[in-house]
């Protein structure tokens, strides 16, 4: 066989975003300004996105539409919980094609950087006794609370004050638990930094209960999209492969 006649080397797997799904249109538009800024930066790559409620494309339409293309599907998702550990791989699972899992968004220290950057365009800047709320959904796992802890964590590294987790649902504290908390503490400039891929209730009411400042949810920064890319390749080199249905 000559070397014309070989066949074509497989291109690398179709790269799934997977949103959770939002009824505020907002969330739909900047998951795909954020899909657009995967593909600019990696163009050779087939980049797609499914949801698993709420808006279209769902996630099985969209293994469903790639046939036995092998996918490494990535959750825009910000900690471990319900969706990540059940209701993707389940979907996975019934895909005709082989898949891949990444794991969440968060913690990672490009998802602080994004927080950083949403919070100085916010206008932030530390101010005697100053603090934040990491605003996140919330979840019933512990092992998602646990992740959010981890980012706020990091979070108060990379600001130099205080940094305490509020929930949107789910779980404590909530926001204004932990604004008051902060309060409490002699904190007086108190901004809350929003752990969220996009517009959407959650977000908007979290922002609402800013003492001082609230950063725009995360969105299509670059650091996010080198996140997703992260992961991307993460899931290609350590996750077991989901076999066909």
């Amino acid at each position: 066989m000559t070397v014309s006649e070989l066949p074509p080397r497989p291109g690398p797997p179709a790269l799934v975003l997977v949103a959770h799904g939002s009824r505020d249109p907002r969330a739909l538009s900047t998951v795909r300004a954020l899909m657009d800024r995967v593909r600019e930066l990696r163009p050779e790559l087939s980049v797609h996105l499914g949801h698993i409620e709420l808006n279209e494309p769902l996630l099985p339409d969209t293994l469903a539409a790639l046939g036995d293309t092998p996918a490494v599907l990535v959750p825009l998702l910000l900690g471990r919980g319900y969706h990540v550990k059940r209701d993707i791989p389940e979907m996975a699972a019934a895909a005709q094609a082989p898949t891949r899992i990444a794991g969440p968004l968060g913690p990672h220290p490009l998802l602080v950087d994004t927080l950083h950057a949403r919070l100085l365009e916010a206008g932030w800047r530390q101010r005697p006794a100053s603090a934040v709320v990491l605003a996140a959904a919330g979840s019933r796992d512990p092992e998602s609370r646990l992740d959010t802890q981890r980012t706020a964590r990091l979070l108060s590294a990379r600001l130099g004050v205080p940094v305490l987790p509020g929930y949107a649902s789910a779980a404590s504290p909530t926001v204004a638990d932990a604004v008051h908390a902060l309060r409490a503490r002699g904190r007086r400039h108190i901004a809350v930094a929003s752990c969220f891929t996009a517009p959407g209730r959650f977000a908007a009411e979290c922002a609402a209960q800013a003492p001082w400042l609230a950063s725009a949810p995360l969105g299509a920064h670059d650091a996010m999209a080198g996140l997703i890319l992260h992961r991307y390749e993460r899931a290609r080199e350590t996750q077991p492969v989901t076999a066909a249905a």
